[in-house]
Protein backbone atom coordinates (compact mmCIF):
# COMPACT_ATOMS: atom_id res chain seq x y z
CA UNK A 1 0.00 0.00 0.00
CA UNK A 2 2.91 2.45 0.69
CA UNK A 3 4.45 1.79 -2.28
CA UNK A 4 0.85 2.29 -4.38
CA UNK A 5 0.47 5.57 -2.02
CA UNK A 6 4.14 7.14 -3.02
CA UNK A 7 3.25 6.62 -7.06
CA UNK A 8 -0.32 8.16 -6.81
CA UNK A 9 1.64 10.99 -5.05
CA UNK A 10 4.25 11.17 -7.33
CA UNK A 11 1.75 11.15 -10.11
CA UNK A 12 -0.49 13.72 -8.78
CA UNK A 13 2.65 15.96 -8.61
CA UNK A 14 3.32 15.58 -12.07
CA UNK A 15 -0.24 16.79 -12.78
CA UNK A 16 0.36 19.58 -10.78
CA UNK A 17 3.35 20.51 -12.87
CA UNK A 18 1.54 20.12 -16.04
CA UNK A 19 -1.95 21.26 -14.92
CA UNK A 20 -1.09 24.94 -15.59
CA UNK A 21 0.28 24.38 -18.89
CA UNK A 22 -2.25 21.88 -19.83
CA UNK A 23 -5.47 24.49 -18.66
CA UNK A 24 -3.51 27.50 -20.83
CA UNK A 25 -3.71 24.96 -24.06
CA UNK A 26 -6.62 23.97 -23.59
CA UNK A 27 -7.94 27.57 -23.12
CA UNK A 28 -6.13 29.14 -26.14
CA UNK A 29 -6.40 25.88 -28.49
CA UNK A 30 -8.01 23.15 -27.77
CA UNK A 31 -11.69 24.75 -26.93
CA UNK A 32 -11.71 27.52 -29.67
CA UNK A 33 -10.66 24.62 -31.51
CA UNK A 34 -13.93 23.04 -30.50
CA UNK A 35 -16.13 25.99 -30.78
CA UNK A 36 -14.67 26.74 -34.75
CA UNK A 37 -15.94 23.31 -35.44
CA UNK A 38 -19.24 23.73 -34.07
CA UNK A 39 -19.67 27.64 -35.72
CA UNK A 40 -18.63 25.74 -38.47
CA UNK A 41 -21.78 23.82 -38.45
CA UNK A 42 -24.04 26.85 -38.76
CA UNK A 43 -24.76 30.07 -40.91
CA UNK A 44 -23.62 31.91 -38.60
CA UNK A 45 -22.91 35.93 -38.70
CA UNK A 46 -20.17 38.66 -36.64
CA UNK A 47 -23.42 39.72 -34.80
CA UNK A 48 -24.52 36.21 -33.20
CA UNK A 49 -26.87 34.88 -35.05
CA UNK A 50 -26.15 30.73 -35.32
CA UNK A 51 -28.47 29.09 -37.44
CA UNK A 52 -27.50 24.93 -38.01
CA UNK A 53 -26.90 24.10 -41.35
CA UNK A 54 -24.92 20.92 -40.74
CA UNK A 55 -22.53 20.08 -43.64
CA UNK A 56 -23.08 22.96 -46.01
CA UNK A 57 -20.95 25.13 -45.38
CA UNK A 58 -18.16 22.19 -45.96
CA UNK A 59 -20.20 21.68 -49.34
CA UNK A 60 -20.66 24.80 -50.38
CA UNK A 61 -16.39 25.15 -50.26
CA UNK A 62 -16.57 21.72 -52.66
CA UNK A 63 -17.99 23.56 -55.27
CA UNK A 64 -16.58 27.55 -54.53
CA UNK A 65 -14.24 28.27 -57.56
CA UNK A 66 -12.73 31.24 -56.28
CA UNK A 67 -11.88 28.90 -53.07
CA UNK A 68 -10.18 26.32 -55.60
CA UNK A 69 -8.17 29.70 -57.26
CA UNK A 70 -7.19 30.80 -53.41
CA UNK A 71 -6.12 27.43 -52.84
CA UNK A 72 -4.28 26.86 -55.92
CA UNK A 73 -2.32 30.23 -55.56
CA UNK A 74 -1.78 29.42 -51.94
CA UNK A 75 -0.07 26.01 -52.51
CA UNK A 76 2.27 27.04 -55.95
CA UNK A 77 3.26 29.71 -53.21
CA UNK A 78 4.36 27.51 -50.92
CA UNK A 79 6.20 25.66 -53.36
CA UNK A 80 7.55 28.51 -54.63
CA UNK A 81 9.12 29.46 -50.90
CA UNK A 82 9.66 26.10 -48.87
CA UNK A 83 12.15 24.22 -50.90
CA UNK A 84 14.12 27.77 -52.55
CA UNK A 85 14.22 28.67 -48.60
CA UNK A 86 15.04 25.73 -46.89
CA UNK A 87 18.59 25.22 -49.56
CA UNK A 88 19.21 29.03 -49.00
CA UNK A 89 19.07 28.74 -45.26
CA UNK A 90 21.09 25.69 -45.25
CA UNK A 91 24.14 26.93 -47.45
CA UNK A 92 24.07 30.33 -45.57
CA UNK A 93 24.14 28.63 -42.65
CA UNK A 94 27.09 26.22 -43.39
CA UNK A 95 28.88 29.22 -44.71
CA UNK A 96 28.50 31.12 -41.41
CA UNK A 97 29.46 27.96 -39.08
CA UNK A 98 32.60 29.29 -38.65
CA UNK A 99 34.00 31.43 -35.50
CA UNK A 100 34.83 35.00 -36.27
CA UNK A 101 33.70 38.55 -36.16
CA UNK A 102 32.28 38.21 -39.66
CA UNK A 103 30.47 35.59 -39.71
CA UNK A 104 28.90 37.14 -36.39
CA UNK A 105 28.16 40.28 -37.97
CA UNK A 106 26.61 38.43 -41.18
CA UNK A 107 24.40 36.10 -38.71
CA UNK A 108 22.46 39.06 -37.44
CA UNK A 109 22.15 40.83 -40.90
CA UNK A 110 20.39 37.88 -41.76
CA UNK A 111 18.35 37.54 -38.78
CA UNK A 112 17.72 41.12 -38.95
CA UNK A 113 14.99 41.02 -41.82
CA UNK A 114 12.61 38.51 -39.49
CA UNK A 115 12.05 41.26 -36.36
CA UNK A 116 10.14 43.49 -38.98
CA UNK A 117 6.69 43.32 -39.32
CA UNK A 118 5.34 42.34 -42.63
CA UNK A 119 3.88 46.36 -42.97
CA UNK A 120 7.39 47.21 -42.82
CA UNK A 121 8.39 44.28 -45.21
CA UNK A 122 5.45 45.09 -48.15
CA UNK A 123 6.89 48.59 -47.83
CA UNK A 124 10.24 48.29 -48.56
CA UNK A 125 9.40 45.51 -51.26
CA UNK A 126 6.35 47.67 -53.12
CA UNK A 127 9.35 50.52 -53.26
CA UNK A 128 11.43 47.81 -55.16
CA UNK A 129 8.49 45.84 -56.78
CA UNK A 130 6.31 49.51 -58.34
CA UNK A 131 6.58 50.29 -61.80
CA UNK A 132 6.55 54.04 -61.50
CA UNK A 133 9.66 54.96 -59.42
CA UNK A 134 10.46 51.39 -58.23
CA UNK A 135 14.17 50.38 -57.35
CA UNK A 136 13.90 47.85 -60.11
CA UNK A 137 12.29 50.06 -62.37
CA UNK A 138 14.48 52.85 -62.37
CA UNK A 139 17.26 50.48 -63.17
CA UNK A 140 16.01 49.54 -66.34
CA UNK A 141 14.73 52.82 -67.27
CA UNK A 142 18.80 53.35 -66.96
CA UNK A 143 19.13 50.75 -69.37
CA UNK A 144 16.57 51.96 -71.95
CA UNK A 145 14.08 49.14 -70.75
CA UNK A 146 10.49 49.49 -69.93
CA UNK A 147 9.65 48.79 -66.12
CA UNK A 148 8.23 45.14 -65.00
CA UNK A 149 4.70 45.44 -63.58
CA UNK A 150 5.60 42.91 -60.92
CA UNK A 151 2.72 43.59 -58.82
CA UNK A 152 0.11 43.90 -61.54
CA UNK A 153 0.27 40.91 -64.19
CA UNK A 154 -1.36 37.38 -63.29
CA UNK A 155 2.17 35.55 -64.00
CA UNK A 156 4.30 37.70 -62.08
CA UNK A 157 2.63 38.67 -59.04
CA UNK A 158 2.98 34.99 -57.64
CA UNK A 159 6.64 35.14 -57.86
CA UNK A 160 6.80 38.57 -56.37
CA UNK A 161 5.05 37.44 -53.15
CA UNK A 162 7.13 34.55 -53.33
CA UNK A 163 10.45 36.38 -53.03
CA UNK A 164 9.26 39.07 -50.72
CA UNK A 165 8.60 36.49 -48.34
CA UNK A 166 11.82 34.36 -49.12
CA UNK A 167 13.41 37.50 -47.91
CA UNK A 168 11.41 37.92 -45.10
CA UNK A 169 11.55 34.36 -43.84
CA UNK A 170 15.39 33.75 -44.29
CA UNK A 171 16.71 34.45 -40.79
CA UNK A 172 14.23 31.98 -38.46
CA UNK A 173 15.44 28.67 -40.38
CA UNK A 174 19.04 29.62 -40.53
CA UNK A 175 19.25 30.12 -36.53
CA UNK A 176 17.60 27.00 -36.80
CA UNK A 177 19.79 24.92 -38.64
CA UNK A 178 22.69 27.09 -37.34
CA UNK A 179 22.03 24.98 -33.93
CA UNK A 180 21.56 22.20 -35.55
CA UNK A 181 25.39 22.18 -37.08
CA UNK A 182 26.74 23.44 -33.99
CA UNK A 183 25.53 20.01 -31.85
CA UNK A 184 27.25 17.70 -34.40
CA UNK A 185 30.60 16.68 -32.61
CA UNK A 186 34.04 18.21 -34.35
CA UNK A 187 35.86 14.57 -33.67
CA UNK A 188 33.41 13.65 -36.51
CA UNK A 189 34.87 16.19 -39.11
CA UNK A 190 38.38 15.32 -37.85
CA UNK A 191 38.23 12.25 -38.38
CA UNK A 192 37.04 12.93 -41.92
CA UNK A 193 39.43 15.22 -43.01
CA UNK A 194 42.48 12.39 -41.76
CA UNK A 195 40.68 10.33 -43.84
CA UNK A 196 41.02 12.51 -47.03
CA UNK A 197 37.15 12.78 -47.20
CA UNK A 198 35.77 15.59 -49.25
CA UNK A 199 33.34 18.26 -48.73
CA UNK A 200 30.52 16.39 -51.05
CA UNK A 201 31.42 13.61 -48.63
CA UNK A 202 31.13 15.19 -45.61
CA UNK A 203 28.21 17.05 -46.38
CA UNK A 204 26.32 14.23 -47.18
CA UNK A 205 27.20 11.43 -45.04
CA UNK A 206 27.97 13.65 -42.04
CA UNK A 207 26.10 16.85 -41.72
CA UNK A 208 22.58 16.51 -43.75
CA UNK A 209 22.51 12.78 -41.96
CA UNK A 210 23.47 14.96 -38.37
CA UNK A 211 20.56 17.75 -39.09
CA UNK A 212 18.06 15.35 -40.18
CA UNK A 213 15.83 16.53 -38.15
CA UNK A 214 16.31 19.95 -37.99
CA UNK A 215 15.56 20.17 -41.87
CA UNK A 216 12.35 18.63 -41.06
CA UNK A 217 11.64 21.13 -38.67
CA UNK A 218 12.29 23.67 -41.13
CA UNK A 219 10.28 22.22 -43.81
CA UNK A 220 7.21 21.53 -41.62
CA UNK A 221 7.55 24.80 -39.99
CA UNK A 222 8.19 26.89 -43.58
CA UNK A 223 4.85 24.28 -44.92
CA UNK A 224 2.83 25.28 -42.08
CA UNK A 225 3.40 29.44 -42.40
CA UNK A 226 3.82 29.82 -46.04
CA UNK A 227 0.00 27.84 -46.33
CA UNK A 228 -0.89 30.54 -44.08
CA UNK A 229 0.18 33.65 -46.08
CA UNK A 230 -1.74 36.68 -45.31
CA UNK A 231 -0.02 39.71 -44.73
CA UNK A 232 1.96 40.04 -48.04
CA UNK A 233 -0.64 39.26 -50.46
CA UNK A 234 -3.54 41.47 -48.63
CA UNK A 235 -0.82 44.74 -48.45
CA UNK A 236 1.21 44.27 -51.92
CA UNK A 237 -1.84 43.61 -53.70
CA UNK A 238 -5.43 42.93 -52.17
CA UNK A 239 -5.40 39.30 -53.89
CA UNK A 240 -5.29 40.87 -57.17
CA UNK A 241 -5.16 41.65 -59.93
CA UNK A 242 -8.25 39.27 -60.59
CA UNK A 243 -7.69 37.11 -57.81
CA UNK A 244 -4.44 36.08 -58.97
CA UNK A 245 -2.54 36.25 -55.52
CA UNK A 246 -5.73 36.01 -53.24
CA UNK A 247 -4.92 33.22 -50.61
CA UNK A 248 -6.81 31.28 -48.72
CA UNK A 249 -6.67 33.12 -45.38
CA UNK A 250 -7.18 36.33 -47.44
CA UNK A 251 -10.60 34.63 -48.70
CA UNK A 252 -11.32 33.62 -45.69
CA UNK A 253 -10.47 37.21 -43.88
CA UNK A 254 -12.81 38.48 -47.34
CA UNK A 255 -15.40 36.27 -46.10
CA UNK A 256 -15.40 37.01 -42.53
CA UNK A 257 -15.62 40.61 -42.38
CA UNK A 258 -16.38 41.39 -45.84
CA UNK A 259 -19.64 39.62 -46.69
CA UNK A 260 -19.62 38.24 -42.68
CA UNK A 261 -20.67 34.82 -43.09
CA UNK A 262 -18.74 33.52 -40.42
CA UNK A 263 -20.04 30.20 -40.62
CA UNK A 264 -18.22 29.88 -43.93
CA UNK A 265 -15.31 31.42 -43.39
CA UNK A 266 -15.11 29.49 -40.55
CA UNK A 267 -15.68 26.35 -42.47
CA UNK A 268 -12.53 27.19 -44.94
CA UNK A 269 -10.39 27.57 -41.89
CA UNK A 270 -10.83 24.41 -40.77
CA UNK A 271 -10.45 22.71 -43.62
CA UNK A 272 -7.36 24.44 -43.85
CA UNK A 273 -6.21 23.24 -40.51
CA UNK A 274 -6.41 19.92 -41.46
CA UNK A 275 -4.74 20.37 -45.00
CA UNK A 276 -1.76 21.79 -42.95
CA UNK A 277 -2.15 18.68 -40.76
CA UNK A 278 -2.69 16.44 -42.78
CA UNK A 279 0.80 17.44 -44.68
CA UNK A 280 2.99 18.26 -41.32
CA UNK A 281 2.55 14.75 -40.83
CA UNK A 282 2.86 13.40 -43.81
CA UNK A 283 6.13 15.39 -44.11
CA UNK A 284 7.44 13.72 -40.64
CA UNK A 285 5.98 10.28 -41.92
CA UNK A 286 8.42 10.29 -44.78
CA UNK A 287 10.94 11.61 -43.73
CA UNK A 288 11.30 9.19 -40.07
CA UNK A 289 9.46 6.23 -41.84
CA UNK A 290 12.84 3.92 -41.92
CA UNK A 291 14.51 5.49 -38.50
CA UNK A 292 14.86 2.78 -36.01
CA UNK A 293 12.68 3.97 -32.89
CA UNK A 294 15.02 5.06 -29.98
CA UNK A 295 14.90 3.23 -27.08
Amino acid sequence: MTTAAGAWRERLAGYAFVGPFLAVYAAVLVVPLIMGLYISLNNADLFGRREWVGLANYVQAMGDPVLHQALGNTLVLALLIVPPLTAIALMLALALNRPGRLAAVLRGVFFSSLVLSVTIVTLIWRFILVPDAGLIAEGLEALGRPPIPFLSDPDLVIPAIAVTTLWWSLGFPIMLLLAGLQQVPGDIYEAAALDGASRWTVLRRITLPAIRRTLLLVVMLQTAAQLQIFGQAQLLTGGGPGGASRTIVLYIFEVSFGRWELGYATAIAELLFGMILTLTLLQYWLVTRHEEPRP
